[in-house]
């Protein structure tokens, strides 16, 4: 009984020690394959080689500062220059636009001036073919009145249509040959003719030029008698009866 126990026992030291010379026998040989492995022509000279300490690491709780910073300025500087970007295009859009409003203007004033220039060119055709075409008149008794009236204004004799109409339906109903031949001045052998039967010696006296020298020519005889009349009663209006 005491013996296996002994047995026992020194079989537990002989594996102890063995382990031990088994580690020791490891580094041996390690240590051989080491020197094994250097070149058969390298220096067996054995340099001892000092292992660098290790660094320590250094660290710190605090926040590491600036790198926020940093692109937050970035996008800071970024939106600006989008911001000029679109500033710039804005205004070159603006100036486009006030170029554009201004063209439309300028073109508008030139049509409108060109719209003038063709109106007054039309008018200015306009009175001289007027000018150059003479008035016309009916050959009846409201186209003479008409062109005598005409003709009066020019040479400033006063009288107005309802005073010749007038006078000339009393004198001679309208008739431009009609002929006094029982009155005074037929009896003294210059009788009264025309539409406002006028004698010869007045009618000569009284002529307005630009009209026929002809007493019975129904123009010639009611602006010569007009301007016998306005010279003796102011105008033809106002006469009433015989003159």
């Amino acid at each position: 009984m005491s013996k296996n126990i002994l047995t026992r026992g020194h079989s537990r030291a002989l594996t102890r020690h063995h382990k031990i010379a088994a580690a020791g026998v490891a580094a041996l040989g390690a240590a051989a394959i080491g020197f094994s492995a250097v070149p058969s022509n390298a220096s067996t000279t054995t340099t001892t080689e000092a292992v660098a300490p290790t660094a320590k690491v250094a660290y710190s709780t605090e926040q590491i500062k600036g790198v926020h910073a940093g692109v937050t300025d970035q996008l800071a500087g970024t939106s600006v220059k989008v911001e000029q970007i679109a500033a710039k295009k804005q205004a070159a859009a603006e100036a486009t636009a006030k170029k554009e409003a201004a063209a439309a203007v300028a073109k508008a004033k030139a049509e409108k001036a060109r719209q003038a220039e063709e109106a007054a060119s039309r008018a200015a055709e306009r009175a001289a073919v007027k000018k150059a075409a003479p008035k016309t008149y009916s050959d009846n008794l409201d186209g003479w009145i008409r062109e005598s009236l005409d003709i009066m204004k020019k040479h400033g004799i006063p009288g107005s249509y309802e005073g010749i109409h007038r006078n000339i339906m009393r004198e001679s109903s309208g008739n431009p040959k009609a002929i006094n031949l029982w009155d005074i001045n037929a009896q003294n052998g210059i009788p009264s003719k025309g539409l406002l039967q006028v004698i010869p010696p007045t009618f000569e006296a009284y002529h307005v030029p630009g009209t026929p020298k002809d007493i019975y020519d129904p123009v010639a005889n009611i602006t010569a008698a007009c301007n016998y009349a306005a010279d003796k009663y102011g105008t033809m209006d106002n006469v009433d009866s015989a003159y």
